[in-house]
């Protein structure tokens, strides 16, 4: 009987120092590794029959219901890598009164959402760790009053679109033939526009002038 209680411990220190050790992945991901890349394009489209391309001298902030043109340090970042790597696909810059194929918006995306937070909640969750015994009330229960908080959250994004200026007139409507999202930490930081930009264009392999 002895051995197997003495079993027993060993195991339960064994549990809770592995338990103990662990740590929450989400905690020590560095900025870089909480970036999300995603790209859409029409599969029907031929990127290579596109030669110029134009792009916004600044940058569309779309802010819940509000929208408004900016031009900020990061903006001017996002808009100069992206020349970058157009040009190395083999697009040409041209300026947008003179007919470019590809129009190109970049956009800053805010989105807020509001909740809110029950203390009961709270206290279901937590509240068994607290002991009325510690202060010398045994027998004595907590009374936990209802209470509520609100909160807001706030994401950001940044959005690439590519627009189809060269069959415009033939279809009667521009279509968006690409679409670039990078949404994480650090985003709005100039130093981080090159990598991010990159990053799409590398999903992108399809993107290039013929």
């Amino acid at each position: 009987m002895r051995n197997k209680q003495a079993l027993l411990a060993v195991l339960i220190v064994f549990t809770v120092a592995i338990f103990s050790c662990t740590k929450e992945p989400l905690n020590n991901l560095t900025q870089e590794e909480t970036r999300i890349y995603v790209t859409n394009s029409d599969t029907t489209v031929n990127f290579g029959a596109y030669k110029t391309y134009s792009i916004a001298d600044s940058v569309s902030v779309l802010n819940d219901n509000q929208s408004y043109k900016d031009l900020t340090p990061v903006d001017q970042a996002y808009i100069n890598a992206v020349n970058t790597y157009m040009q190395q696909r083999g697009y040409v810059l041209t300026d947008k009164n003179s007919n470019p194929d590809i129009g190109i918006d970049v956009n800053r995306i805010y989105s807020t959402s509001t909740g809110y937070y029950s203390y009961d909640d709270y206290w279901d969750e937590y509240g068994g760790y607290w002991d009325p015994y510690y202060w010398g009330y045994s027998g004595y229960g907590y009374y936990v009053p209802a209470s509520y908080g609100i909160y807001q959250v706030t994401e950001g994004a940044v959005s690439i679109d590519m627009l189809d200026l060269k069959n415009a007139n033939s279809k009667g409507k521009i279509d968006i033939v690409w679409n670039g999202l990078i949404r994480g930490e650090g985003i709005f930081d100039a130093a981080t526009a090159d990598s991010s930009v990159k990053a799409l264009f590398d999903q992108s392999t399809y993107l290039h002038s013929n």
